[in-house]
């Protein structure tokens, strides 16, 4: 076992190597065993308002009989389309209960986007915020949907701060555009209702689709990953026995400041956080760092996740300085590659390892992780392969290559997907021998931690040398005056392509000079930007993954 896993003898004390899926037959069970282990304690808070285990477990199970009651059938689609309230958990845990297989879908969508999706999975029934009823009412006729109900920023969070906020959210901020959808039910009457009825007994399976959890779309058309009972089940499991030495059942409190509609976020927070009775600290919108900051000012927070520019744009924040970080353990990373200036900076002025970790839709998510501790933990790796997890490097013919050398990461395990919704061919080139190929390159280092150096893609070839944008991004953000960076590929007549940089600078003096002298120092010649472009930002998704095939696309466009 050791001699296939290398990394077993990295494990923090007390982490096991392998993990039993079937202590659950399915994620409602786990989450059930939640809502009456701490049924007292909170749950989910939300702009000072708090929900406890017990009230969600009641309020599910309301909103769930009502789906019922309105003719919704075990193995149906149903949307949930809202940034983070306490509505979300609701919906969600409530969809469960019925049976249903929950279509996350991102709030920004444009209507051609939600058409795709909402036709793609056959989703039956949504649960939207009010803000985005509009573009719903665009694409509406030409989808399944029947069951419609909608929701407000305010709905749950009582009198008369839910009032005042829906009158700003309305009136003031004009957030919600004027839409006329008939037979629409709110949230809270939805749930009102469903208290007349009785949940209805299903049967379910270890192997039944409870997600079809789109992939960004970054690469292109966005697909529904099958996520089963079993795949969830499983990363919950592996995420509980690797942050089991640093955490205490019932007593964690973690900023959950990533939408829950985003694969990280739903796992290792609303479920991940849940299955140790701790509570979520619910942001309604990370890119507000203010309320970011306070959010993480109003409890003694000991969990705290996100993506790199997240942990970037709290450090430049002149309130940053003034949060107390003395409850602090774990800070985890994902979704985009951790800088190291970032890693760095944030465990100097936390205190905190700032601990990365690997995953991806079609992996429930987490693959690999950092242990906690950072005495343990390296940075500039993904970590370690989680229990009951095989990692591998294989080259371009998908030969198994050894320690040090560069190729393509795959993974199997209990988190990996069925497969892609109504696409076979898709699901054939993706899951090849039960193995996932990630279209991620990486290596393997002698101590079992492995390290991403891009995305296949991603991928710049000049004059035949393989340039690697996060390397770039890494060394342009150590530069004092620089805020963000993103790297691309241009075509050039003569070495095919260089390297184009984009920076957001944090000072203005920074000159083009500078950002290039800077990389001639830090970088080798065919590696360095020929071109910079300053912004005022960057295009982003909206958990802030850097976009670089639309920054591709534009430079296409005008090239």
């Amino acid at each position: 076992m050791n001699e296939q896993r290398p990394w077993l003898k990295n494990y923090p004390s007390g982490v096991p190597a392998n993990i039993n899926t079937e202590d659950y037959p399915t994620l409602l069970s786990m989450v059930e065993e939640a809502f009456n282990k701490y049924a007292s304690k909170p749950a989910f808070s939300c702009m000072g308002k708090e929900l406890t285990f017990s009230e969600v477990d009641k309020l599910s199970r309301d909103f769930g009989a009502y789906l019922h009651s309105r003719g919704l059938e075990p193995g149906d689609r149903i949307a949930l389309m809202m940034p983070n309230l306490l509505q979300y958990p609701i919906a969600l845990f409530g969809a469960m209960r019925a049976g249903l297989t929950v279509v996350n879908t991102n709030p920004l969508y444009t209507p051609r986007e939600m058409l795709h999706q909402f036709n793609d999975s056959g989703a039956k029934a949504i649960v939207i915020a009010e803000n985005f009823a509009s573009n719903l009412q665009k694409i509406l006729p030409d989808t399944q949907i029947k069951t419609i109900i909608t929701t407000s920023i305010g709905e749950m969070l009582g009198f008369p701060k839910g009032n005042i906020v829906n009158f700003v959210v309305r009136n003031i901020k004009k957030m919600v555009p004027k839409y006329d959808i008939p037979n629409t039910v709110n949230f809270k009457e939805a749930v009102s209702q469903g208290r007349k009825f009785s949940l209805k007994s299903f049967n379910a399976t270890a192997d039944d689709t409870i997600f079809l959890q789109y992939t960004g779309g970054t690469t292109g058309v966005a697909k529904g990953a099958m996520l089963t009972n079993s795949n969830m089940v499983g990363n919950m499991l592996q995420m509980k026995a690797w942050m089991s030495p640093y955490m205490q059942d019932g007593k964690e409190v973690a900023l959950c400041a990533l939408p829950l509609y985003h694969i990280f976020a739903l796992t290792v927070n609303c479920f991940g956080i849940m299955a140790i009775g701790g509570m979520n600290i619910l942001v309604t919108n990370a890119r507000d760092i203010p309320s970011v900051i306070k959010a993480i000012k109003s409890y003694p927070t000991s969990v705290i996740s996100g993506v790199n520019t997240l942990f970037n744009a709290l450090m430049n924040h002149p309130d940053f300085k003034t949060i107390d970080f003395s409850s602090l353990k774990v800070t985890v990373a994902g979704g985009m590659a951790l800088q190291r200036p970032v890693a760095e900076k944030w465990q100097q002025l936390t205190g905190c390892f700032l601990a990365e970790g690997f995953g991806m839709t079609e992996s429930s998510p987490v693959v690999t992780a950092n242990p906690f501790d950072s005495r343990l933990g390296q940075i500039g790796t993904i970590g370690l392969p989680l229990p009951s997890t095989d990692v591998r490097i294989v080259d371009e013919q998908g030969q198994v290559m050894g320690v040090g050398q560069i190729g393509e990461i795959q993974v199997k395990g209990p988190q990996v997907m069925k497969g892609y919704y109504n696409r076979p061919d898709a699901t054939a080139e993706t899951i090849v021998n039960g193995w996932l190929c990630t279209g991620d390159i990486g290596l393997m280092e002698e101590s079992g931690f492995f390290r991403i150096v891009d995305r296949k893609k991603d991928m710049i070839l000049v004059s035949g040398f393989n340039v690697y944008p996060n390397e770039i991004e890494e060394v342009v953000a150590g530069h004092p005056k620089v805020l963000e960076a993103a790297a691309i590929g241009i075509n050039d007549a003569k070495s095919g392509e260089v390297v184009k940089l984009f920076v957001v600078k944090k000072d203005n003096s920074l000159t083009e000079k500078e950002v290039i002298d800077y990389c001639r120092a830090n970088m080798t010649g065919y590696k360095v930007p020929k071109v910079v472009e300053f912004r005022k930002e960057l295009p982003k998704t909206n958990v802030g993954k850097i976009l670089r095939r639309a920054l591709r696309e534009e430079n296409a466009t005008t090239a």
